[in-house]
């Protein structure tokens, strides 16, 4: 009987390990999948910028934040997950005058612009034009065009900004599907901070806006093309 009953708890200590590995896997492919987010908001940037009709030159030197949301499926509100995630970066200072610094990891949330995607892997991109929409993003969950004012964004490079719905948007808002970068109507999907997200990617807990807004940890590796390339296309905020 106690060999029988060693024998047994020998396979226990052994089978332990095993049974916590799942959950370690789990949050190593968590962290992956939050790098790689981080990574393709880059590449966005980066291959929005260097079309012809992109977003003009006077709205991305104003904006305060961009927030990028990259492949988001419209399949994901058929089966009810019903978010796309990515990430938000703020020019640093108390008046947004510094150089773009460390993405918060971020959700959209909502089924309105599920069925604009058309089906298809759809990347969106915001900009935040003013510290009250930025403040007001980073602290909780923001209501496009309810808690915050949006409008769909003009696109073309030197094409004028100056309209009454863009002086007037906190949010601006565009998308990018089979090719085709416009503005685009998000009104009713909401905006929050990732924040277990964030907890991974920074290994540790930490208000979003504490990242974005005070410089409370140093970019990932996997911001660089983001932050490059916000900083080679919009150096300096004008305000």
């Amino acid at each position: 009987m106690k060999s029988i009953l060693s024998a047994l708890l020998i396979a226990v200590l052994i089978g332990l390990p095993a049974a916590f590995a799942p959950s370690t896997v789990r949050a190593d492919d968590d962290t992956t999948k939050d790098e790689d987010r981080i990574k393709n908001a880059g590449q966005v940037v980066k291959e929005i910028m260097n079309i012809p009709d992109n977003i003009p030159q006077s709205l991305i030197d104003k904006a305060d934040c961009v927030i990028v949301f990259p492949s988001v499926l419209k399949a994901a509100f058929i089966v009810g997950a019903s978010y796309g995630r990515g990430v938000m970066t703020c020019r640093r200072g108390d008046n947004f005058d510094g150089r773009w610094g460390a993405p918060s990891m971020m959700a959209l949330e909502g089924a309105s612009f599920g069925f604009q995607a058309g089906g298809q892997a759809t990347d969106f991109v915001l900009l935040v034009m003013n510290e009250d929409g930025a403040k007001g993003i980073l602290a909780s969950k923001v209501k496009i065009g309810g808690d915050a004012s949006a409008a769909a964004g003009p696109v073309g490079r030197n094409a004028s900004a100056e309209t009454d719905v863009t002086l007037r948007a906190q949010i601006l808002t565009y998308s990018r599907a089979r090719g085709l970068f416009a503005g685009i109507s998000l009104a009713g999907s909401t905006v929050r901070p990732d924040n277990d997200a964030n907890e991974r990617v920074y290994g540790k807990k930490i208000p979003a806006r504490d990242i974005v807004l005070h410089g409370a940890v140093p970019p990932p590796p996997s911001a660089a093309l983001l932050l490059s390339t916000l900083r080679k296309h919009s150096p300096k905020h004008s305000s």
